[in-house]
């Protein structure tokens, strides 16, 4: 049977599973209750500096874009950092500990960017025997706008800097959490692995304005009939997040950097697609506010009867194992050709697929007066987009075509040799093949 227990940094815990920091880690209550139901692990709401607390709104704080079935896709929240003062925070972090200490804590941290600040906070995270720290370097609003939060994670400078002060004044393992508010995020992983960052956590969330209340003109959530940018996250965030992650797990100045995965997870399936493409384990917010802390159990037993399944004994066998397929448009293997086969025993005569080919691809799929759809072979590049659209799951695939057949669609035969775009005629900067 699948052993789902985890060690990161060290920390041993018995799932790849944590709770991010946010409004589900602000408080004990909160974080006895997802131990309880089985969580691996929290990062703890962000901690602010000593002295008066933060101050969040009184109104909306959230804002939701929804599928045709009103299911959650994505959530737009204002709320700042912890509230609460830093002296209670710290205290319950260390009852928590001390009662479950088979479970990762981390103290999530934001202060401002002063040596001082950061020299003051950390040794008292550490009396509460927290397994380590993450530095909150993503947050796009509110603490952004006073020099924290992303204002820091976009500059790798500073990344670096504070890193640096961390370490000199912690002695448990530091990760960094990424902004996704950036051009390039490979740079600002450099700094912090620069910075002796042990590890690296992303994405946070994504700047944003999800909706306009077209009565009163005002960005929703709405306070007092304004309303202001927030960060973004939940499922429509994960392909960004994968696409990031993957590129810090196979980028040679970054390569084997431990990452910590966040971003849209909601399933079992979903935190596998994280950990093959380099993250040691997952961190999860959306989805508990969606469906709360019982999740954690579909996960576990999901991801547990997949291992199952593929013959993986621990997490540890499949962490990484898509990175080798990744690689950039430039060298994909332009000889490779497929067409698309519809499988008339499960097709629902619904027309998807002619519809979305006929008007905005290849108009490669002809349809008979019986509504039987077939794929014109002559036309079809295989763009995928009949499967996208498709209801069915598995009525249409992309079949390969067999080295040495003719191509309909171009007349040329398919070649069992690798071509790619550094090397084609078309290419004025084409490399010569040796």
């Amino acid at each position: 049977m699948a052993d789902l227990t985890t060690r990161f940094l060290g920390i041993e815990s018995p799932n790849p599973f944590w709770l991010a920091s946010a409004p589900p880690t602000d408080k004990e209550y909160n974080v006895r209750r997802a131990f309880e139901a089985g969580w691996g692990g929290v990062v703890w709401k962000t901690l602010g500096a000593e002295g008066p607390p933060v101050v969040n709104v009184n109104g909306p704080r959230y804002g939701a874009i929804y599928g045709a079935d009103r299911r959650l896709l994505g959530l737009n929240n204002i709320e700042l950092i912890t509230d609460r003062d830093l002296e209670t925070n710290l205290e319950e972090m260390a009852r928590v500990k001390a009662d479950y200490p088979d479970r990762a804590l981390i103290a999530s941290i934001m202060v401002p960017c002063e040596e001082a600040a950061w020299k003051a906070i950390l040794p008292r995270v550490e009396e509460t025997n927290a397994d380590g720290i993450e530095l909150n370097f993503g947050c796009p609003h509110g603490m952004s706008e006073r020099g924290m939060g992303a204002a820091v994670g976009q500059v790798p400078e500073y990344i670096e800097m504070v890193t640096r002060w961390c370490k000199q004044y912690y002695d448990r393992p530091v990760i960094v959490k990424l902004t996704p508010n950036i051009t390039d995020v490979r740079k600002p992983a450099e700094a912090a692995k620069r910075g002796g960052a042990d590890a690296v956590s992303l994405i946070n969330t994504i700047n944003s304005i999800t909706s306009v209340n077209l009565d009163s003109f005002s960005p929703e959530p709405s306070i007092d009939g304004k309303g202001s940018h927030g960060g973004y996250c939940g499922p429509a965030v994960k392909p960004i997040a994968l696409s990031m992650v993957s590129e810090i797990a196979r980028h040679e100045a970054t390569r084997g950097m431990p990452i910590s995965g966040i971003g849209g997870v909601t399933t079992w399936r979903d935190a596998a697609e994280f950990m093959a493409l380099g993250a040691g384990n997952v961190q999860v917010c959306t989805a508990v506010m969606t469906y709360g802390f019982r999740i954690v159990e579909e996960m576990c037993a999901g991801l547990s009867d997949w291992m199952d399944e593929k013959g993986y004994r621990a997490t540890s066998d499949f962490v990484g194992k898509a990175v080798p397929n990744v690689t950039d448009w430039k060298n994909l293997n332009l000889n490779y050709v497929a067409k698309a086969r519809i499988d008339q025993d499960l097709c629902i005569k619904c027309g998807r697929c002619y519809a979305a080919c006929e008007d905005t691809s290849h108009q490669a799929i002809a349809m008979s007066p019986e509504r039987v759809f077939e794929v014109i072979d002559e036309e079809c590049v295989a763009c995928n987009l009949c499967v996208d659209v498709c209801p069915v799951e598995n009525c249409i695939d992309m079949v390969p075509m067999a080295a040495g057949t003719t191509d309909p669609r171009t007349g040329r035969v398919v070649s069992p040799e690798h071509a790619d775009w550094t090397t084609h005629p078309n290419n004025p900067m084409a490399q010569a093949a040796e």
